[in-house]
């Protein structure tokens, strides 16, 4: 099995408070979808209601509402979707799809590695943490039964996000979860640790037997070809197949609680396009690989949240290549049944050129509400974990309401 472990021991012992097993939210996942490059969310919840954009973006913007194909999708009276975006209007629709606008950090470097770095360690500019912080999360609750499954990364490398994690692993499809034994029939190396974990002195006998239970499960599910749920069409690229493996792990009772999956070239500084072009194609992506896997969980929608972020935004206003430059705020999007969704959390972002603030790094949307707030949001009221300090030491969240309370 491609999984990469870590010792506990470093980090625990920072964090003395880990006496008791924070269980609840065992049975909920999340999924973490990251377009990197910097995604010029503006273009993606359009605000065809104000004048300015259209002065800002002469070439690149989205018309407004009409019968045009290449038009904005009508969400209300001041934002739309971009037209690519149509396979997410039934999920807005029906109140589970939920943006925030103006997230961002407080890192105004306009590096990709740097704000990437930042937010996946889930920390402040120049303060390093331990890990990413969905490892953190995962550590907090200490889950006697987590597992190289508990924690997924579709790729080929652990993103810097699960670093820290107990367990995590790295695939690129089920076919990819097997024993290594490749001079000797792997049923009978399983066999055999098998009477091997029986022995009541084995130290490893119950993590063994653990293992070997989740291996027996992954092995059934290899042996059934696969096929999406609900009419479910996947659009026949990584990232669409990457989506599919997810929702087969998911609904393959593994005990799959985090996975994470990228979607690269949203770094769009040259003839980005409008409705139609380098972007479009990007978002067209992204729209379709959500809807087909939002269809095909099925039953086990309920217990799935799906956040979408990226490093930072882009500048409001096109530049001289037909392009956007590095900005800052964004649009975060999340699908789930816990997402008050069907509407936009945040302000009406300030629409303006921006050239004094260039002077003091990266102008665009002013952000609102730090990446984390959103983040904790999700992680206590979505994922009910409860040692949210653990996760964000000494964070002080924000109100932000993207996720619904809990009426419990």
């Amino acid at each position: 099995m491609k999984a990469k472990q870590y010792s506990r021991r470093s980090f625990l012992s920072k964090l003395a408070f880990y006496d008791q097993p924070n269980l609840a939210g065992a049975n909920k996942s999340l999924v973490c979808i990251f377009l990197r490059g910097g995604a010029d969310t503006l273009n993606m919840l359009v605000p065809y209601g104000m004048d300015e954009y259209y002065k800002l973006r002469p070439t690149i913007s989205i018309k407004a509402p009409g019968r045009s194909a290449d038009a904005v999708l009508k969400l209300n009276d001041l934002y739309g979707f971009h037209p690519k975006m149509a396979p997410l209007l039934p999920i807005f629709a029906d109140g589970r799809l939920g943006m925030v606008q103006g997230v961002g950090s407080d890192n105004d470097s306009g590096s990709h590695f740097s704000a990437q770095d930042q937010m996946e360690h889930g920390e402040s500019c120049k303060h390093s943490l331990g890990g990413g912080w969905l490892g953190r999360h995962l550590a907090s609750r200490r889950h006697p039964r987590q597992t190289p499954l508990s924690a997924v990364a579709i790729g080929s490398a652990l993103p810097e996000v699960l670093r820290g994690a107990p367990a995590a692993s790295v695939i690129k499809s089920l076919d990819d979860i097997k024993l290594n034994a490749p001079a000797a029939d792997t049923r009978v190396v399983a066999a055999a640790l098998a009477k091997l974990y029986q022995a009541e002195t084995a130290l490893l006998a119950e993590p063994g037997k653990t293992t070997l239970d989740l291996l027996k499960r992954v092995q059934k599910l290899q042996q059934k070809s696969y096929s999406p749920a609900n009419g479910a069409i996947y659009p026949d690229n990584t990232f669409g197949q990457g989506l599919k493996e997810l929702a087969r792990l998911l609904k393959g009772n593994v005990g799959l609680e985090i996975s994470c999956l990228d979607l690269n070239g949203w770094d769009t500084h040259f003839f980005q396009g409008g409705a139609s072009g380098l972007q479009a194609d990007s978002i067209e992506q992204l729209a379709l690989g959500l809807a087909a896997f939002d269809k095909d969980l099925g039953s086990v929608r309920n217990r799935v949240t799906t956040i979408v972020i990226t490093e930072f935004g882009r500048r409001t206003y096109e530049n001289s290549s037909l392009g956007t430059d590095h900005g800052r705020g964004f649009t975060l999007f999340a699908i789930g049944e816990r997402i008050a969704g069907g509407q936009i959390h945040g302000s009406t972002p300030l629409l303006s050129h921006g050239q004094e603030v260039d002077l003091f790094g990266p102008a665009g949307l002013p952000i609102d509400f730090d990446y984390r707030s959103v983040l904790s949001e999700i992680l206590v009221r979505a994922l009910d974990n409860r040692r949210i300090d653990c996760v964000f030491p000494g964070f002080n969240s924000q109100e932000v309401g993207l996720v619904k309370r809990s009426i419990v």
